[in-house]
């Protein structure tokens, strides 16, 4: 979604994407990739009853209670006032919801591989939870994504989204699948460099887009680096002040005989 957007953004919509904002899609592209080389495995989760346990385990109804307080703080304080100015606002709304989006589509899809099998997940009530939450926060994401894409730069919108969307979805995985418990070193390290990598590619695109460069004008904003001002010191300052300071007239002539 990174590079697609930027670049898509770029011929189809006329929005510029100079050589650092390339460099940046390069980057979040070789970040996704390390990512998914060390991605932790999912815990296998075959039954809405094991899901149910899940979400009704102390932690992640406490994080599922922080990120509904901050979605409410988000959407009915912060937006009002700042949302047509700050990227931040509408695109965190966008990611926290996330959370609930993706749960609710693992839980799906658990309720559609049994719907399969013949067992009678219709007449479970998490199914019909996880429905209306999914339909809800897709809704909510949207809405809010549309609003960020009307009033700032495409290409700004959806790595900034990207990096949020991602970090809420790996902290929600943690917290209700223990994805990362089985996890090597190798696989941690790796996991956080590819997202450090995603990271430091979004800030090129998002840091430096205002800069006019390219290949073409590379050598040429290298070369106009403004020269450093001469340092003299306060002898020669004082020699000249005091020389400028007798006209022309007033200076001794000498005669030579």
């Amino acid at each position: 979604s990174v590079p697609c957007s930027a670049i898509l953004s770029s011929y189809l919509l006329g929005e510029r994407l100079n050589l650092l904002g390339k460099l940046g899609c390069l980057l979040s592209l070789v970040g996704s990739t390390v990512m998914v080389i060390h991605a932790p495995e999912d815990e296998e989760v075959t039954t809405l009853e094991e899901m149910t346990s899940k979400l009704k385990e102390p932690g992640f109804l406490a994080y599922g209670a922080i990120l509904l307080a901050l979605c409410f703080l988000l959407i009915f304080y912060l937006a009002p006032r700042y949302g047509q100015s700050n990227i931040l606002i509408y695109l965190t709304i966008c990611s926290v919801i996330g959370a609930f989006s993706v749960s609710s589509v693992k839980g799906l899809g658990i309720a559609i591989k049994g719907f399969f099998a013949g067992q009678p997940v219709l007449q479970h009530p998490l199914t019909w939870i996880l429905v209306v939450t999914l339909v809800a926060s897709i809704t909510t994401q949207i809405n809010y994504l549309n609003k960020s894409l009307d009033i700032f730069n495409t290409s700004l919108v959806f790595p900034i989204y990207y990096v949020l969307f991602t970090t809420i979805v790996i902290t929600t995985s943690i917290i209700l699948f223990k994805e990362w418990v089985t996890m090597t070193v190798v696989d941690i390290i790796g996991t956080v460099c590819g997202f450090l990598t995603i990271i430091l590619g979004v800030f090129l695109l998002h840091a430096f887009k205002d800069m006019d460069v390219s290949l073409g004008n590379l050598p040429q904003v290298l070369q106009n680096e403004q020269p450093e001002p001469v340092t003299r010191d306060d002898k020669n300052i004082l020699i000249e002040v005091d020389n400028s300071s007798i006209a022309p007239e007033d200076k001794p002539k000498v005669f030579k005989l």
